[in-house]
């Protein structure tokens, strides 16, 4: 088995709001202890430069709920991935109740990419527009992705006002805030172990390799990964970041995360 896993804030001036992690085994993920484990990322969602309701940070926001969904992905297999999400979004909430208001619209949250695999299976749950990628024992590429970001009006986004209407709203996106219900809107799925060759997630500051900057495709990024590493796919994206002007809402640079395991 082969893992791999970096992240590199978009800025030096500021710190960097993904976070990603990886247990290996997953206690009781199925079958003999080392064929277990699971992955998370995260995609701190940057606030506007005005009142969240929240006294703590976006990176703060993302350690709590990394940790406790690493953790709980581990040492409760009888739960479902929504399930676990839900009680990690619930025990990060918990955990600063008292002190903020949850209620507002731009309380801190983060896009989730999870993964966990046994021997018979692997499970995967992406909400927000963090990217997942499955190799197939053939080699095929298959991108999971949670789209409802991209069917918001562009012109929406441009404000966020008009932004926030749509943010965890029916007929809108969905990321993880203070919210545990939100978990039931992640796309998930499960796949054979033995149809699994490889997995890839990645937040959108790795995407834009693909989506932005069109350099190559879902398959491409993974044979990158393959050969250069987690760090590699980074880097071809910061020098394409440099040698580009950013339009519409994206950013120069974004930070970037991402994981790639080889199953």
């Amino acid at each position: 088995m082969r893992i791999e896993l970096a992240t590199a804030p978009g800025s030096p001036e500021r710190p960097n709001e993904d976070w990603t992690s990886v247990a290996l085994p997953a206690a009781g993920s199925g079958g003999s202890g080392d064929q277990g484990g699971t992955l998370v990322v995260l995609d701190g969602v940057t606030p506007p430069p005005f009142e969240t309701g929240c006294v703590h940070s976006v990176p703060w926001f993302t350690a709590r709920l990394g940790g406790a969904l690493i953790e709980l992905s581990g040492s409760r297999p009888e739960l479902s991935l929504p399930e676990l999400l839900a009680a990690a979004i619930s025990r990060t909430a918990e955990a600063h109740r008292d002190t903020c208001d949850l209620s507002h619209v731009r309380t801190p949250q983060a896009t989730v990419v999870l993964v966990r695999w046994g021997a018979e299976q692997v499970e995967h749950l992406v909400l927000s527009d963090s990217a997942l990628l499955i190799e197939a024992a053939d080699g095929t590429v298959r991108v999971v992705l949670d789209d409802r970001l991209d069917r918001v009006p562009r012109e929406a986004l441009r404000s966020h006002a008009t932004a926030d209407v749509y943010r965890n709203a029916p007929g809108g996106f969905f990321t993880a805030a203070a919210d545990p219900a939100v978990a039931e809107r992640a796309v998930t799925g499960t796949t054979s172990r033995s149809d699994v060759r490889a997995v890839a997630a990645m937040t959108d500051g790795v995407t834009r390799w693909v989506d932005t900057f069109h350099a190559g495709d879902w398959a491409g990024s993974m044979g990158v990964l393959r050969k250069e590493g987690a760090q590699g796919l980074i880097d071809r994206v910061r020098e394409l970041e440099h040698a580009s002007t950013p339009s519409g809402r994206s950013k120069r640079h974004d930070d970037a995360a991402v994981v790639y395991a080889e199953l």
